[in-house]
């Protein structure tokens, strides 16, 4: 067996050598990922990772039995060249973390054994991603590709609604071991000197972070003393730029990637965490949100469609309209004046932590598919969205919404002129 990992984000070399030096995990579950693709690498002949973007290209075996492929794009993936980088490799099994069409394409038509694992979800309503998730739809349900999984539920219910056979889709998530009964719940002092917002994430625009500078620089023209940490890489020229523009600089810091065990920390000293995605973005459902519950440190997010299966507005969290920075500021001023909704909220962490718990973790996704005896077969049957083991998905068939009806003949003469 010759395995091959195809990931979008993420350098799988650094990460080894990072952790080879001591260094830490810049986001959750980053080591617990380089160790189990590790492990599969003593079982195979040989394994690789893929990096679709890295600063430099490089091809190298690392001291882990892992060779690493870097590609060399910064930005921009050529399609062309990230299919001789795969075919160089002559994988015979193909586990893809991106929904790269191009090497999808490839591996179905070179008949390799295929499974993907995404974090994304797919809920534009633009006429131009619509035509590209009928096409997606239209590869995962090829007979070639074995099993699709997605990061929670609500992800993988989002592939169904595009059309894919939700008997294939198997919803899966990071090993969880913290519980909110590490931490009191919280409560809100009021008339605070200033009070502290934080974030963590991507440093980009539709991850939402325009949207909360400008919901900062609102409230202090409303007498309310504001400060944001903002934790991650990206943007952060620009945004700062946005922040002096808005004459806000110093209410408005900017900490870079920071380890992943400083964030729940940071988090529990904030009074308040914002997730605050555009619904351009294609959150699968972000670890921050389990994060914050975890601090009890009550969540103003944006009403991403991710995230609306598991945060309720005034129960678990408050919830603003995207890319709306007026009804952000609305949602914190809310919240920074009302103890007992506060205290509610922060208390109502564990019920809602716990019900983010799904049974299939991303190593067993894998190894389940990759060992293939029939006990292992079984296993990913009985843990398939369709499965009618998950609340959230009633009376699933494999329709789709954009493979029959309306939408698919739209779509069709809108490719065929």
């Amino acid at each position: 067996m010759r395995l091959l990992i195809v990931q979008y984000g993420g350098d799988y070399r650094e990460a080894v050598k990072r952790f080879a030096a001591g260094g830490e995990e810049t986001y959750y579950g980053q080591k617990y990922s380089v160790d189990a693709v590790a492990n599969v690498g003593k079982k195979a002949d040989e394994v690789a990772t893929l990096c679709c973007l890295t600063e430099h290209p490089y091809n190298e075996r690392l001291e882990n039995g892992v060779r690493a492929i870097g590609t060399g794009f910064t930005q921009k993936i050529q399609a062309q060249k990230l299919v001789g980088l795969a075919k160089q490799f002559q994988p015979t099994h193909l586990i893809l973390r991106t929904p790269n069409t191009a090497i999808i394409r490839w591996a179905i038509q070179s008949q390799l054994k295929i499974l993907l694992m995404l974090a994304d979800s797919f809920n534009s309503k633009r006429l131009r991603d619509k035509i590209r998730y009928y096409q997606l739809a239209k590869l995962l349900n090829s007979s070639q590709i074995d099993w699709i999984g997605n990061h929670g539920v609500t992800a993988g219910l989002s592939l169904a609604n595009i059309g894919v056979n939700p008997n294939k889709i198997i919803p899966w998530d990071w090993p969880y071991e913290m519980t909110p009964h590490a931490f009191t719940t919280k409560n809100l002092q009021l008339h605070q000197e200033t009070y502290e917002i934080f974030y963590v994430g991507l440093v980009i625009e539709s991850k939402g972070i325009g949207d909360v500078i400008k919901a900062v620089a609102q409230l202090k023209t409303q007498g309310l003393s504001v400060r944001l940490k903002i934790a991650g890489k990206g943007d952060i020229e620009r945004f700062k730029n946005q922040a002096r523009d808005l004459k806000i600089e110093n209410s408005v810091e900017f900490l870079g990637l920071v380890p992943n065990k400083m964030i729940v920390p940071l988090m529990r000293e904030a009074d308040l965490v914002v997730v605050p995605s555009r619904h351009e973005y294609a959150e699968g459902f972000p670890k921050s949100i389990n994060e914050a519950l975890y601090s009890r440190t009550p969540i103003v997010a944006s009403d991403h469609p991710m995230f609306l299966k598991k945060l309720k507005n005034r129960d678990n969290a408050l919830i603003f309209k995207a890319n709306d920075p007026v009804s952000l500021a609305e949602c914190v001023k809310e919240l920074l004046s009302d103890p007992a909704l506060y205290h509610s909220l922060s208390s109502s962490s564990y019920e809602t932590l716990k019900s983010l718990q799904i049974p299939v973790k991303w190593a067993q996704l894998m190894n389940n598919w990759l060992l293939d005896s029939p006990e292992h077969k079984q296993w990913l049957f009985e843990h398939r969205l369709s499965s009618g083991q998950y609340r959230e998905c009633p009376n699933l068939d494999n329709s789709g919404l954009y493979t029959t009806g309306i939408i698919p003949k739209l779509i069709q003469r809108t490719l065929s002129l």
